[in-house]
């Protein structure tokens, strides 16, 4: 607050910075001495000012601090700065101040009344800005608690309320809201809990059918996806990889991520595993047709493999038992080839999981019996049927266990007859291979061993007969050795004292045929080799009459028919030669195409087949002549004769160069 007559310059601030020249100015202006009119200060201090007021306002200084000056002398003016005298410094303050005034009332203007605290509101008084103010605070929070709240506090206005239209469209907002909440669970595969989120939406808000819409819509989408998941899944055990494929494909568009992201994959990896795992079924099935230990072991690894979870699993497990009985087989193969390391071998081998292990232990078993019993000896055959004796009564292989203990047991007497038989036969005499002989046909027919001791007879009997031929045809080879006829037949009747039936009776027939062969051919000789003497000199006719007396099925008959065959195409191609000539001395087109034909019988082993092929030729150069005269004055009728040349002859490519040209003649091309 400044006193009254002391302008706003001389303002008490100023007068503490101790401004020595105003307070002199205004001592001397209160005294009537008028100030200089260039001086700042002139007029701006009131000549009615008391000085008593003035002095009090004027600051106390020490004097020590500057001496004063006397009364009569005014203190020499001060400069102000130059930045107080400047224009756009005072403008520049002033714009500053007014926008500011601006802007703190633009402020106040527009500055809203303070937000009700919602929570603390007693809603049943509340008017319906407050709770459409509320609403609106909560639904921002886009939550479906904070959704479902805010639609609450409008849906309880009433239905005529003036703000109704502003509160359905804001419940329609709302609801869309929550229905996107409920999507996004549906998107990421949840959908009883999409639903139940939609489902939270009152049915009395607007357009509740929307709600429905959206429902079914979900319901709708999620069928057709697990429709089509389904679809795929069929074509699996069919093996149907494409269709399946292409079913799953589909899921990409069916609407939903998590079906066509989720879903999709698994169902990617799922026919992927299904391939891989048909695969290699089908890999352990080849392997399991092909045999052997090996590959029986890799199809049952590769069966095992199989997950539980696999559309092959069950074609997998059903495999798996079929392998292991083959390697039973195998194993068995070995055993009948009396191996019996390598049949317990191959059933030690058999795995687990095809559930036959009580039977390959009871295959070992068997086959252990079956080395002791393949010692053919009385205590070997004991020590089989103790082995066998240890299958338990409700072992797979139990009944076949007690077989051949019954068997062995029939073979024991019959492996003592057997023994005593071929001890009998080791003295290599008839006498002696009689003697085994009768002891081995003791074993009975029906007894195991029969089979054995009847091959043993059949041997030692050989030996006998063998024994007691030999010298017949010892002999026959001696009598053979002179290679006369009567030498050759007495070998012959030798020979024939081997009856039929014995060991040496193929033997001896054999080298009879062959003896009596060199008889015929002793026989025959003579007449085909004058027949062929006969041929030389050209007497054909009497040389085929000649080895015509060799009878057929005797050594030399082929021989002598080959011979006969020559000579009688030799004798036929005279005949063709000689006619053929005669009707081509007609000179008429057609009689030589006829003896062009004749004298192509000749066989082209015969000597006459040149002589014939120069007449040929000559016929067909002489036909060829007569057309090509006829044509000079009659092309058709040149032509005609032409095309009788014979295909194959010297003169056929002439022919057809010929007609060529007639044709031309005849039948000249139109002009352009």
């Amino acid at each position: 607050m400044r006193e009254p007559g002391i302008p706003e310059k001389w303002s008490m601030r100023k007068f503490a910075r101790g401004d020595r020249s105003r307070l002199a100015k205004a001592a001397s202006s209160q005294a009537g001495s008028p100030l200089p009119n260039n001086t700042p200060e002139s007029g701006e201090l009131s000549a009615q000012t008391p000085a008593l007021k003035l002095q009090s306002l004027t600051p106390k200084r020490k004097t020590k601090d500057r001496p004063s000056l006397p009364p009569n002398i005014a203190p020499p003016p001060q400069k102000l700065p130059k930045w107080l005298k400047n224009w756009i410094f005072w403008w520049g303050i002033a714009g500053f101040i007014s926008s500011g005034v601006g802007i703190v009332a633009i402020a106040m203007l527009l500055k809203l009344p303070a937000a009700p605290n919602c929570p603390a509101i007693f809603w049943p008084l509340a008017t319906a800005t407050v709770r459409m103010h509320c609403a609106e605070v909560a639904a921002n929070k886009q939550t479906l608690n904070d959704l479902l709240e805010a639609i609450s506090l409008v849906q309880a206005l009433p239905k005529n309320h003036p703000l109704r239209a502003e509160i359905n469209k804001s419940v329609q907002q709302w609801t869309s809201d929550i229905l996107d909440l409920g999507d996004r669970d549906f998107q990421a595969g949840k959908l009883q809990g999409a639903i139940s989120i939609a489902k939270k939406i009152p049915q009395d808000v607007p357009a509740y059918q929307v709600v429905e819409q959206r429902i079914a819509s979900w319901q709708s989408t999620w069928k057709k996806a697990e429709d089509t998941y389904a679809q795929s899944q069929a074509q699996l055990p069919k093996r149907n990889w494409h269709e399946a494929f292409m079913a799953a494909v589909r899921l990409l568009n069916v609407g939903n991520d998590y079906w066509a992201t989720t879903k999709y994959e698994q169902l990617n990896r799922l026919i992927e595993t299904a391939k891989e795992d048909a695969i290699s079924l089908d890999k352990a099935v080849a392997l399991g047709d092909r045999g052997g230990l090996d590959n029986l072991l890799a199809a049952i690894k590769l069966a095992q493999e199989i997950e539980t979870s696999s559309y092959s699993y069950q074609e997998a497990q059903a495999l798996i038992p079929k392998l292991g009985k083959q390697m039973l087989d195998l194993a068995q193969l070995a055993l009948d080839r009396q191996d019996a390391e390598e049949a317990i071998s191959i059933a030690n081998q058999i795995p687990a999981s095809t559930n036959l292990q009580l039977a390959a232990k009871d295959f070992i078993t068997i086959a252990e019996a079956w080395q002791s019993a393949w010692l053919d000896t009385v205590p070997g055959l004991e020590g089989a049927i103790a082995i066998a004796q240890k299958v338990a009564q409700e072992r797979p292989l139990y009944n076949k266990a007690q077989e051949l203990i019954a068997r062995w047991q029939l073979e024991i007497e019959d492996v003592a007859h057997l023994q005593r038989a071929r001890e009998l036969a080791k003295g290599g005499t008839v006498g002696d291979l009689t003697a085994a002989i009768a002891q081995a046909e003791v074993v009975p027919e029906r007894n195991p061993r029969a089979i054995e001791a009847k091959n043993e007879v059949n041997r030692w009997r050989t030996k006998v007969e063998t024994i007691e031929d030999r010298p017949y045809l010892n002999r026959a080879e001696e009598l053979a050795a002179v290679e006369d006829v009567g030498s050759l037949q007495a070998a012959i009747n030798e020979a024939s004292q081997i009856s039929k039936g014995r060991a040496l009776y193929s033997e001896a027939r054999r080298k009879m045929r062959s003896w009596q062969q060199l008889i015929e051919q002793i026989e025959d000789r003579p007449l085909l080799d004058e027949a062929r003497s006969l041929a030389s000199i050209g007497n054909l006719p009497l040389a085929i009459r000649t080895a015509k007396q060799i009878p057929s099925g005797r050594s030399l008959s082929r021989e002598a028919r080959s011979a006969i065959n020559d000579w009688e195409g030799q004798i036929n191609a005279r005949v063709n030669w000689l006619e053929a000539r005669q009707i081509a001395l007609q000179g008429n087109p057609e009689s030589l195409v006829k003896a062009i034909s004749v004298a192509n019988r000749i066989p082209n082993s015969s000597p006459l087949r040149y002589d014939a092929n120069l007449a040929i030729a000559q016929w067909s150069n002489r036909i060829l002549n007569i057309a090509q005269e006829r044509g000079q004055s009659d092309i058709p009728g040149g032509i005609g004769v032409a095309k009788l040349v014979p295909l194959g002859t010297e003169a056929y490519a002439g022919a057809q160069d010929q007609i060529a040209t007639w044709e031309k003649v005849l039948n000249p091309p139109a002009p352009n």
